[in-house]
């Protein structure tokens, strides 16, 4: 079934009340944009004259950044190292209204992300990372437990940087005092996520865990059986170009994509959760809130790198 249903705004007093945690893996994404007009003498690769610098929240930083610029009140919990790009990424989210609550490890590399640009192009990624303590990790658990009755929503960010070893926990604490969990999943493994009411995986991260399905008819089986066993409410399969689909125990609703252009899909993961979080804590139904996820994906590749949705692009 396709989804055809009007979107009226949702008021903005209502988003105000929806409180949504996120968890997770953060990053700081550095842009450097320059010029490209010889080949290095020293390899065939290309020399960039770099003249413009950005920094951007990245991973579940930039989740949360998302869910912030709805007008949601957001909360992030997170560890960071004790180290230059840390001290900047606790600077941008002061800027993007989100309350941070950081574990910091001394051992920890902040992760870095960046991306060299030539003429809207990207042309290579360096990443800079490793994981977090065993304490650090515990320490983070704790503050969970305590966050956890002011919020109504918790968004599980995995980027399989550490941050989430203690997932399980987390989604059982979550359930158990009847809040909703979101989960953006990582790798083949899961089991970690039982117990999620939704989980929201591209196509990719889908077929790895389900194999490759050869009809819509099959993929809902698979969809099926999976939420069974690992007992999700439900699942939400983004599909790029394809829009995205809501697997649930009344059947599966599709929404077509609305990309007018597509520019750039980094980080359209992050906007299509944060906004289903945004909507759901506001009180509206999945299948609503989907609906205004996927408008949301449609604003944000048409933009460079990880961006967000304004509540006037949402709702123009």
């Amino acid at each position: 079934m396709t989804s055809m249903t009007p979107l009226p705004p949702v008021p903005r007093e209502q988003l105000g009340t929806s409180r949504v945690l996120v968890v997770g893996d953060v990053m700081l994404d550095r842009y450097w944009f320059g010029d490209v007009n010889r080949i290095s003498p020293e390899a065939p690769v290309p020399v960039v004259h770099v003249n413009r610098t950005e920094e951007r929240l990245g991973g579940a930083a930039n989740v949360a950044r998302n869910a912030a610029a709805l007008g949601v009140q957001t909360s992030l919990l997170c560890v960071i190292g004790d180290d230059e790009p840390a001290r900047k990424l606790i600077e941008l989210l002061e800027h993007s209204n989100v309350s941070a609550h950081v574990e910091r490890d001394p051992e920890l590399a902040t992760t870095i992300k960046l991306r060299i640009v030539s003429r809207q192009q990207q042309l290579i990624r360096i990443d800079f990372e490793n994981t977090p303590t065993h304490e650090v990790l515990l320490a983070g658990l704790a503050r969970f437990d305590a966050l956890l009755p002011t919020h109504d929503v918790v968004l599980l960010s995995d980027y399989a940087k550490g941050g989430l070893t203690h997932v399980e926990r987390m989604i059982a604490s979550a359930r158990a005092a009847q809040r909703i969990v979101l989960v953006d999943p990582k790798g083949d493994d899961w089991a970690r996520y039982r117990g999620a009411s939704v989980i929201t995986p591209n196509r990719a991260e889908l077929r790895e865990v389900v194999g490759r399905w050869h009809s819509e008819a099959d993929l809902e089986q698979r969809v099926s059986k999976l939420r069974a066993e690992l007992d999700f409410a439900a699942l939400l399969l983004t599909r790029s170009e394809e829009g995205m689909t809501l697997f649930t125990d009344q059947g599966a609703v599709h929404e077509p994509t609305q990309a007018r252009e597509v520019y750039d899909v980094s980080g359209a993961g992050d906007t299509v959760i944060a906004t289903l979080a945004a909507m759901l804590g506001a009180g509206l139904p999945l299948t609503q809130a989907m609906a205004y996820a996927n408008r949301a994906a449609g604003v944000v590749v048409a933009k460079l790198g990880t961006a967000t949705v304004e509540y006037d692009e949402l709702f123009q």
